[in-house]
């Protein structure tokens, strides 16, 4: 038996490639072609094969490890005559592209030389490409990139694609099982119940009590979406420095305005809500303070150039965000239509989950229900909310004397490593203004 080094072979332009996946061991037994590790650029992603059978001996690479064209990858014991060292084609990955972006796929590269000298060939049983690979995730860089995007942990969604390579549709199959509540991710089967111990920040254990003694019972499961929503929320409450301001606008012409185009357009069967107008106006406030309109990443400030705004839906489930994506861009019957349309599906569980990412701003309206003001929590990575109240009639003075005027209490939640007061009260007596004569709007 000879001992054969398994090189990288010729892989185009790239200097380096990084090592995403061990697809064997020291002790398996391989086929020759069988795939040996997948190696990732910036742009693709492709497995490289053996061109001889044998037994792995010793592997030359560890995840993470940088490689090139002529790097050991490992070392075989050849099972038979080897002729001379050729050139097998590598299995490119499909850089399959997500809906927002897609990626170039890199041309497939010529596989691993190998120095050899052997005798005799004998059939060697394959290793079972079906069963679980050592390392990361079997997937292309733009589906790890989608999957980055929708917050799925990759090594926990199941691939159906050759070898267990994890498409596009694999990602979103897994995303919409755990908003059905048909699964849950690790991170929600590890995390504490609620109201957790809070050993994690130096707190005092939550008390344990045993409520049936003091009388009768009724225990239920929260619901799929709380279980969902509730780590996220406990997480921005603690990490964000937020601050709420208080405001109210008059919204009395604009109340008629919204009354009277709901008489007129009676036919279309679009119904347009106080909601639909806040959108707008808040676009309008977003684009003169563009610091509301950001995140933060690391030390830095992303400002967006979009305008994607989220919105609460009440839902027999739980609290859902459908987002009205390039606001901006659409009007009060358009916005108000898209919003009937996303509510529904919110209500019916029907909500993909692109339908409920990449909103730079939310709205949190009660004005339905009723209250004066509340202290919303920011969605991160979003950096400021606005919650809504209920309208009511107040007596407001106008220089001369006390006149009823209908006013929308107005509560802002901002994150002070971001905005600082003076901003965000400027935002809100600018919404205000907004609100109380909309033709600022076309300003």
């Amino acid at each position: 038996m000879a001992l054969v080094e398994v090189k990288v072979p010729d892989i185009g332009d790239f200097d380096e490639v990084t090592v995403i996946e061990l697809m064997v061991k020291v002790g398996d037994t391989i086929k020759a072609e069988q795939s040996l590790i997948t190696v990732e650029s910036d742009k693709a992603s492709m497995e490289i094969p053996s061109s001889t059978a044998g037994v792995v001996k010793e592997l030359r690479v560890k995840l993470g490890d940088k490689v090139k064209q002529g790097s050991v990858v490992l070392v075989l014991e050849a099972s038979g005559a080897v002729s001379a060292p050729a050139e097998v084609p590598a299995v490119a990955a499909p850089a399959t592209a997500p809906a927002v972006q897609s990626e170039p796929v890199a041309a497939p590269a010529n596989v691993a030389s190998v120095s050899v000298t052997s005798s005799t060939v004998a059939a060697a049983p394959a290793h079972n490409p079906g069963a679980p690979t050592l390392g990361l995730p079997h997937a292309s860089p733009s589906v790890r990139k989608f999957a980055r995007e929708l917050g799925v942990p990759l090594e926990e969604v199941k691939g159906n694609g050759p070898k267990g390579r994890i498409s596009q549709d694999d990602v979103q199959a897994f995303t919409k099982a755990v908003m059905a509540g048909a699964m849950q991710t690790k991170a929600q089967a590890d995390k504490a119940p609620a109201g957790g111990d809070g050993a994690a920040l130096g707190l005092i254990p939550w008390p344990k009590v045993d409520f049936a003694k003091f009388g009768p019972i009724e225990r239920k499961e929260m619901g799929r979406i709380k279980k969902i929503s509730g780590a996220n929320l406990l997480r921005n409450a603690i990490m964000i420095p937020a601050v709420t301001n208080h405001d109210d606008a008059d919204i009395t012409e604009l109340e008629a305005f919204r009354v009277s185009t709901n008489k007129e357009n009676e036919k279309s069967g679009v119904k347009v809500t106080m909601l639909a107008f806040l959108i707008k106006a808040c676009v309008a406030a977003l684009k003169k303070y563009p610091e509301f309109n950001s995140s933060l990443d690391g030390d830095a400030i992303v400002y967006k150039n979009y305008w994607h705004i989220g919105f609460a839906a009440d839902t027999p489930n739980g609290l859902m965000v459908p987002v009205i994506r390039d606001a901006d861009k659409k009007g009060i019957l358009q916005i108000s239509q898209e919003m009937g349309e996303l509510a529904k599906k919110a209500r019916d569980g029907k909500l993909g989950p692109a339908e409920m990412t990449g909103a730079t701003f939310t709205i949190s309206s009660l004005g339905g229900i009723g209250g004066k003001y509340f202290t919303p929590i920011i969605n991160a990575p979003e950096v400021a909310i606005l919650g809504v109240c209920k309208s009511t009639q107040e007596p407001v003075w106008d220089g001369k004397q006390f006149v009823p005027r209908l006013m929308l209490p107005l509560s802002l939640t901002w994150d002070h490593r971001v905005i600082d007061g003076a901003a965000a009260a400027r935002f809100n007596a600018y919404l205000g203004q907004i609100l109380g004569d909309f033709r600022r709007v076309l300003l």
